[in-house]
């Protein structure tokens, strides 16, 4: 949950959409573009895995019928294959692209990463959020 800070010769915690420190999203089932159950981000990831969602059998629908089938086990990637309920760090285009159809799974704010926020307005984030007080 650390990123580097360009010409800031350090590491500083990463941050959430709210401007706070980066929550974990899930570790059972254990997610995140560096498998560490957090929905931190570098330019390694190329599809920015920065949303914290909560997977719904509508948005899994959706996705498998987009051509990305996240409900099937993928045992020599070590994917246990997910179901409803389960907290996952969804890329941040698939999203935005699942707002806009209409299927966008709930979102869990506070371990979403700002970087996020290149793909996905804050209020359609929010409007989905279930961690708001």
């Amino acid at each position: 949950m650390f990123r580097d800070v360009p010409g800031g010769g350090g590491r500083k915690p990463a941050r959430n959409v709210l401007g706070e420190p980066l929550e974990s999203c899930s570790f059972n089932p254990l997610t995140g573009f560096f498998r560490n159950g957090c929905c931190d981000t570098s330019p390694e990831d190329g599809g920015s895995h920065t949303v914290c969602v909560v997977l719904t059998a509508d948005f899994l629908a959706f996705s498998k019928a987009q051509g990305n089938d996240l409900s099937t086990p993928a045992p020599a990637y070590g994917f246990p294959g997910l179901k409803p309920g389960d907290r996952w760090c969804l890329c941040a285009p698939r999203w935005q692209e699942a707002f806009e159809a209409g299927q966008a799974p709930r979102v869990a704010l506070k371990a979403t990463h700002e970087g996020a926020l290149a793909d996905c307005a804050l209020a359609d984030l929010k409007a989905h959020a279930v961690d708001l007080s």
